[in-house]
């Protein structure tokens, strides 16, 4: 059960990769509702992380749904792939696919019986995900550039919220990544959203749970 109506999503970008197993057990005891993987492949962003093996690796060891975040160039290539090692939400850039193609990109990720999830990058105006909000079940708003954990929060792209959140409807989940700790989710909450990842203040507190519940808090 979501507790306080907010999905609490540690990121694992933050997690010991050597312990990955231990480190999402962790979070998963201190009361996380779902685990988010951050997907880089080095062009759509700078840096590499993770792909399709460590997310069926990942599937057999928690019961928590896995939130996928695909920052990659060309993410329909991989959409069936992702899907099928385990993922439970696959969210893309709105920016790595040409506008025409995003409805039928949405539709393909809940042919596969995955919540299908959208984000945008900071420099992004709100009004071009207008025309999806409808078709999505996820929304994910980017406090920071993608590609790098332990950034400082951008409260302007948090603000993308307000505009966003009368024009969605009832059931859309908003996500808001980057930057976010005790002090900065309450703003994104206020602004409407209703998921928040964090990877830093989470996996590098002293006390997890408790860092999770003031993030709901």
């Amino acid at each position: 059960m979501i507790k306080n109506n907010v999905i609490v999503s540690p990121s694992i970008l933050s997690a010991d990769f050597a312990n990955l197993e231990k480190e999402i057990c962790k979070v998963e005891q201190a009361g996380a509702d779902w685990i988010h993987v951050d997907v880089m492949d080095g062009h759509f962003v700078p840096n590499i992380t993770i792909g399709i093996p460590v997310v069926k690796s990942l599937r057999k060891v928690t019961q928590l749904p896995l939130d996928v975040h695909l920052m990659i160039e060309n993410p329909e290539k991989y959409v069936k792939d992702f899907a099928d090692a385990g993922a439970d939400i696959i969210t893309f850039h709105y920016e790595a696919v040409d506008i025409e193609n995003i409805k039928s990109l949405i539709d393909v990720i809940k042919s596969f019986g995955v919540k299908a999830g959208m984000s945008i990058k900071p420099k992004t105006h709100p009004d071009k995900v207008l025309p999806f909000l409808n078709d999505l079940d996820l929304l994910l708003v980017m406090t920071v550039e993608p590609g790098f954990g332990g950034q400082k929060f951008m409260e302007d792209c948090a603000e993308k919220i307000k505009f966003l959140k009368p024009c969605s409807p009832e059931n859309l989940i908003i996500q808001v990544d980057g930057g976010i700790n005790d002090t900065t989710a309450k703003i994104c909450k206020e602004y409407g959203a209703n998921s928040l990842v964090a990877g830093n203040y989470i996996y590098k507190s002293d006390d997890i749970k408790k860092a999770i519940e003031l993030l709901r808090a």
